[in-house]
């Protein structure tokens, strides 16, 4: 049943943000009412606000035509769309089976006992934000926690305070050549199965995961860090942030086609099989950290 537009969205979403009428109209100039064109609205208004504030869905509603219930139930669809304002860091911890069965809860109690929150609350000084979810695709590696996108695996109940610290820090500080959650894989193509390491181009101090690309009918190639947890490319041409980009193997020339979409953002995944056993996920949207390994 359709929600009437005069009903508020009761403890879905937050009214803490004061929304400027002119800045979503700017939003929605030349975008489509389609639901691809939809959901890269509601990316730039939580780009923008941090969240998608009440009345901002409404605006989105007006201009659009859209129903108020669908464009809500796209924000409340994809992980990456919050109504609530959220931490500067979201930590997210999986509480899937084989996370569980090593820990997983003890370990979300520390987090918990650490930033004095529950799971689905942010601490009062907007520092942090806990989220648990069922599964993070690297099941062999649990317990697993990401914290601002950065996957750490087989987490110690010791090791939390270390992590909350290293977030406040900044991750981006990190090096990545002795840092022990990033580690090398060897990706192939899915259809022929040749591997993307490329001895020409270097990304992180290793042979970078060399694939064509297509952007906006723009040709070219990028250079994947094969570092895991290392967001690092090397790319023949500027790719815009938020751009989807298509992938091909440069060997066989097949379409790396995504087989799902991304959680965080709604863009395709795309899966490539690891050597020695195991698919890796990237999210295709330029930008967008979402990013699985599942080493079954």
């Amino acid at each position: 049943m359709e929600q009437n537009a005069t009903t508020p969205l009761k403890d879905n979403i937050a009214l803490e943000e004061k929304v400027e009428s002119k800045d979503i109209l700017r939003i929605l100039e030349n975008r489509n009412n389609d639901r691809g064109g939809l959901i890269s609205i509601l990316e730039q208004i939580q780009a923008e606000y941090g969240y998608l504030p009440e009345e901002a869905l409404r605006i989105v509603s007006r201009e659009t035509g859209r129903s108020l219930v669908d464009i809500y139930g796209v924000a409340t669809f994809y992980r990456f769309f919050s109504l609530k304002p959220k931490g500067k860091h979201l930590v997210c911890a999986c509480l899937g089976t084989a996370c569980h069965v090593r820990g997983a809860a003890r370990i979300v109690g520390e987090i918990e006992h650490q930033l004095s929150i529950k799971a689905g609350q942010t601490t009062d000084d907007k520092e942090f934000t806990l989220e648990t979810v069922n599964c993070m695709g690297a099941c062999a590696l649990g317990p697993v926690v990401a914290i601002d996108g950065h996957y750490f695996s087989k987490v110690r109940k010791s090791k939390v305070k270390q992590l909350l610290d290293q977030a406040r820090e900044g991750f981006d500080a990190i090096d990545v050549t002795s840092d022990e959650r990033i580690f090398p894989v060897s990706v192939n193509c899915p259809q022929c199965n040749r591997s993307f390491a490329d001895d020409t181009v270097a990304v992180d101090g290793y042979p970078g995961l060399k694939i064509n690309v297509t952007v906006d009918g723009q040709q070219g190639w990028v250079a994947l860090s094969c570092l895991y947890g290392s967001y690092n490319v090397s790319t023949e041409f500027e790719i815009a942030e938020g751009s989807i980009v298509d992938f091909e193997c440069p060997h066989c020339k097949s379409q790396i086609v995504g087989m799902s979409d991304c959680s965080q953002c709604g863009a395709p995944m795309i899966a490539m099989p690891v050597d020695g056993g195991g698919i890796v996920r990237i999210c295709s949207r330029r930008g967008c950290r979402n990013h699985l390994l599942d080493l079954g």
